[in-house]
């Protein structure tokens, strides 16, 4: 399954709108080019509509906020809608502000999204109205275990339920969910944390992969997780003694370079609840 959605994304080659944050824009392109994507960023409310409507998606990350692309972001997530086009979230920081707070939520209800992609804190912070985040980073005491594993999957398929989203929870177990099925992953690796940006550039693939595999989005949100969970792995695999942070990013970047869809397929390690 995760092999057919990767394929799809190689063989489509969707342009991805993203309303992304200054941290990791580059990163953010860089890995919709490794995936097979193309990458378009612009943010200004002048041009954003007339940018969507040429794009097969969008991406919305409100990692480094103000009130100039907000509105660019609310009025880009409308055309998205209007064009039948999917349209992905990414909650950054969603909990730490009360300006993020009430964006995110501003959002949900003026935007239909087809992926909402966050960490555990964030995602809480969007269901309940208050969280627990750790700056932009999850708090420890959210974490997704094997222990609450049943509880936060039957937590994240009620909120996709309620909002008509995939609801994408990523950690070191990623739970990605609709109202009635979740893919519990288990790709990834500790070293991932010692970069920022690995969870703006999967939100910017995920959009990649629903705009490639619009009647599947559970799966293509799925696939897209796991890939690059699973290019944390090969990154880290392959670093030197002397290699580091840095290093390891460029090395995730490629990894999902050169990751073929069977190669993929053989990677991931997910159940299916």
């Amino acid at each position: 399954m995760f092999q057919t959605m990767f394929a799809n994304v190689r063989k489509a080659c969707p342009l991805v709108h993203n309303i992304t944050n200054y941290v990791t824009v580059n990163d953010c392109a860089n890995m919709l080019l490794a995936c097979g994507a193309s990458p378009i960023m612009a943010d200004d409310e002048e041009e954003v509509e007339e940018i969507t409507a040429l794009c097969a998606g969008l991406n919305i990350n409100i990692g480094t906020l103000n009130r100039r692309t907000i509105a660019s972001m609310l009025l880009a997530g409308k055309r998205a809608n209007a064009l039948g086009h999917p349209v992905v979230l990414d909650p950054v920081g969603a909990g730490a502000s009360k300006l993020r707070t009430e964006t995110a939520e501003q959002l949900l209800k003026e935007v239909k999204f087809t992926v909402i992609r966050g960490n555990i804190s964030e995602i809480k912070t969007l269901a309940y109205g208050s969280g627990t985040t750790k700056g932009v980073d999850a708090d420890v005491a959210d974490r997704v275990t094997d222990e609450n594993l049943p509880e936060m999957v039957a937590f994240a398929k009620a909120f996709a339920a309620k909002t008509g989203a995939v609801i994408a929870i990523t950690g070191a177990i990623d739970i990605v969910a609709d109202s009635s099925r979740a893919y519990c992953i288990r790709n990834g690796h500790p070293m991932m944390a010692s970069i920022t940006g690995t969870g703006c550039q999967l939100s910017a693939m995920t959009a990649a992969f629903v705009a490639a595999n619009r009647e599947q989005a559970l799966e293509a949100a799925a696939a897209a997780v796991a890939a690059m969970g699973y290019a944390g792995e090969l990154a880290h695999e392959r670093r030197s003694a002397t290699d580091g942070n840095a290093t390891y990013r460029n090395g995730i970047i490629d990894a999902i370079y050169n990751m073929t869809p069977e190669t993929l397929e053989k990677g991931a390690r997910y159940e299916v609840y």
